[in-house]
């Protein structure tokens, strides 16, 4: 490793982004593998594995591949890595972590799962009764949406859908020695795992085990050898370079939803019974080499497994429910305008109910004091209620706005048939400025109170989506700010019109200002030396810029946390480089989505939320904002989520210098006698005990502050709440 006088461009401070992403999954994986997750949960963890490694193949693996096809050898990545070497690294990898998923299914999650009542027979015998009921479905549900595809001179190899699965079928005439292969297609459509009934519990069988005992009646006449479960993932990224011969973006998108349906082939999975010669002849059909075949004793196609995992009942084998709370503020208050009109409120999701966000903007439509409302949306629920409220708006004449992002990658399709649709609803919509996705999430509603105008302002680290909202950890407030909604009102005009960037007064704006202003504030905390301060939440890090930044802090003294779900691209403990860098991620129950930047500031912390991680993309060519937090209640919330998501000693993993993430147990924390602390646990606990209210968590539950501000929460709370009480009264 390069020493304290080394340059900080020297590529062995920096990890490889793909494997820093690996390794991400790989902690997703071990949640699969933990014997304290309920059953249930380490199967959703396992199908969450295999959905994240085919997104990986669609997108990160067909680059490198295309770079290796153009003959690049250049690494734009800090650490220098080549894109031939980074496939090979990269294959040899998944390799080992699809290996180790299938021994993890075969040897205690299936098992298990069949000992508390839950079997998929994929080969054991069926009962004359079972039998009988699959040949029926097969005959009225099946049967009719099959289509055999012989493969010989005449039919040339089909051209299968990216992520489709697949029956490799080898067969002969009766009178033939001579093998012949053709291939069906699992249908989308129908489920994976069909149910049948059993005394002995829920029983599930794979639809290819139907069709396979069903083959027959696809192929008359013919006798079938065997069949294989195979399943073919293509190139599925896309970029928009030649933007000023696109006439129609929505239209342009859609063309290349379609190619990339049809891209060149990333991988081969296929059951580890298939034979070498098959396996061969799939693999040069498919235009691959060697190491992207992945011959597997896992059922093909593993995201199959979140139809077992929505199974209804066995509760015992899940993670117990969790109702979200409402602040007793909204909760009490006449309308959801005059709860924002007392105070900012800040929103913790899950541990808060999004419904209050759902309700404002539900308001705002039915309000017929409200006169517009602007909104951006990246990503939202396939039944959106906020997607109903902007098209009801609109048909009560309000002035209605909709930023839909077209290019949220794998919601394309989903996000232009809301603007169609929206459309035809008389709302305004825009996609934003070509060039930049718009990933900031705002929402912006003016409402005539009186005889005065008001706007109030929701903004976001997560997306409008309630679904998600139940199961990502995000924070955002609703506030009647003047300063905030001057901006939001800026924001909008610039997305929507022409013009220069505007100045703004509170919002930090990506791509004008935010790296900038990030390597500004570490900067600022590496002149305090010892005594700065940084703590970040963020879901990656990899801007070099940011890291470079915080290299020289740290060999300032500047202690430095990073709480990083995914990617980091930054190598923590280095002698004399990252000594005062420490870097930990959390995998549990709900998804870590929420980013807060914490700066020190000598005693007077800068707080904020944000959208943006600490990468090229957020940072260089997407609209995103840092929102500075300012009430002290607020932030003091903010700065308990990161001292609780600093704590944690059960579900956390703290990154090394060699770029091993290690599980921290309580003695890596402070000493043997610590108490375990798992975050969520923690914060799920004091949303439960406290139904409708509290900002921070009792004061007889708080950890020991690791951010460098002290608060008396009974003090604070009583302070802020006798200052919203005066300012009532003199507004009254």
């Amino acid at each position: 490793m390069p020493n304290a006088a080394s340059e900080l461009h020297d590529s062995r401070l920096y990890i490889n982004r793909e494997l820093s992403w690996l390794e991400f999954n790989s902690r997703v994986l071990e949640e699969g593998l933990n014997p304290d997750v309920p059953l249930l949960e380490r199967l959703k963890f396992l199908a969450i594995f295999s959905s994240n490694l085919d997104e990986f193949f669609m997108v990160r693996v067909s680059i490198l591949k295309k770079k290796i096809a153009s003959g690049i050898t250049t690494s734009s990545g800090g650490d220098k890595m080549l894109p031939r070497d980074q496939y090979l690294t990269v294959t040899k990898r998944v390799h080992e972590l699809v290996d180790e998923l299938c021994r993890c299914l075969h040897e205690a999650v299936l098992p298990g799962l069949r000992e508390n009542g839950i079997a998929i027979r994929d080969a054991e015998p069926l009962s004359p009764e079972q039998r009988d009921h699959l040949r029926d479905l097969f005959t009225r549900e099946i049967f009719p949406v099959l289509t055999p595809l012989a493969i010989d001179l005449s039919h040339p190899f089909p051209h299968l859908l990216n992520g489709s699965s697949n029956l490799a079928v080898r067969l002969r005439r009766k009178k033939e020695s001579r093998q012949l292969l053709a291939v069906v297609q699992l249908p989308s459509v129908l489920p994976r795992y069909v149910p049948v009934s059993s005394e002995d519990g829920d029983e599930l069988v794979p639809i290819e085990r139907i069709i396979r005992e069903n083959i027959e009646a696809l192929f008359p006449g013919m006798v079938v050898i065997d069949s294989f479960v195979f399943r073919v993932t293509r190139d599925a990224d896309f970029d928009l370079d030649d933007y000023e011969e696109i006439k129609d973006l929505a239209e342009k998108i859609e063309r290349q939803i379609r190619e990339r349906r049809r891209g060149a082939a990333t991988r081969l999975e296929i059951e580890a019974e298939a034979p070498l010669e098959l396996v061969e002849f799939l693999r040069e059909a498919l235009d691959l080499e060697t190491s992207d075949v992945y011959q597997v004793s896992a059922p093909v196609g593993l995201t199959g497994l979140f139809d077992v995992y929505h199974l209804a009942g066995h509760e015992e084998l899940r993670d117990p429910p969790h109702v979200p709370r409402v602040a007793s503020i909204i909760a009490d208050a006449s309308s959801v305008f005059s709860a924002i009109r007392e105070g900012d409120i800040l929103l913790h999701h899950p541990y808060d109910s999004f419904k209050p966000v759902v309700d404002f903007i539900s308001a705002a439509a039915d309000d017929p004091k409200v006169l517009a409302i602007k909104q951006t949306l990246y990503r939202t629920s396939s039944d959106s209620p906020i997607v109903g409220a902007l098209k009801r708006a609109a048909d009560q004449g309000k002035q209605v706005t909709a930023l839909v992002e077209l290019q949220a990658r794998m919601d394309e399709e989903r996000n232009i048939a809301w603007a169609r649709e929206l459309e035809k609803s008389g709302v305004h919509v825009v996609y934003g400025i070509l060039g930049l996705k718009t990933h900031c999430k705002v929402c912006l509603v003016v409402r005539r109170d009186e005889s005065k105008i008001h706007r109030y302002v929701h903004l976001s680290t997560g997306n409008y989506n309630p679904q998600t909202a139940q199961f990502y950890t995000d924070v955002g407030i609703l506030t009647a700010d003047e300063a905030f909604a001057d901006d939001a009102s800026a924001l909008f005009n610039y997305l929507t019109g022409y013009g220069e960037l505007p100045s703004w007064k509170r919002l930090i704006v990506a791509p004008s200002r935010l790296r900038s202003s990030l390597v500004e504030m570490i900067q600022a905390e590496t002149a305090l030396g010892p005594e700065g301060r940084i703590v970040a939440k963020i879901n990656a890090v990899l801007e070099p810029s940011v890291i470079r930044a915080l290299y020289a802090a740290s060999q300032a003294g500047v202690r430095i946390d990073l709480i990083c779900r995914g990617i980091c691209a930054l190598r923590p403990g280095v002698p004399g480089i990252s000594d005062n860098i420490r870097v930990r991620s959390i995998i549990d129950r709900f998804l870590e989505h929420s980013r807060i930047y914490y700066f020190g500031n000598q005693g007077q912390p800068r707080v904020y939320l944000a959208s943006a991680d600490w990468m090229d993309r957020n940072l260089l060519r997407r609209i995103e904002i840092a929102v500075p937090i300012e009430d002290p209640l607020l932030r003091a919330q903010l700065i308990e989520i990161l001292n609780v998501n600093l704590s944690d000693n059960v579900k956390a993993h703290e990154l090394t210098a060699t770029g091993q993430w290690n599980r921290v147990t309580p003695s890596e924390v402070t000493d043997e006698t610590a108490p375990r602390v798992r975050a969520q646990q923690y914060l799920l606990r004091a949303a439960a005990r406290n139904p409708v209210d509290p900002p921070l968590l009792p004061v007889d539950e708080a950890l020991p502050f690791i951010v460098d501000e002290r608060v008396s929460r009974k003090k604070l709370l009583k302070g802020i709440r006798k200052k919203r009480r005066a300012e009532r009264e003199t507004n009254s």
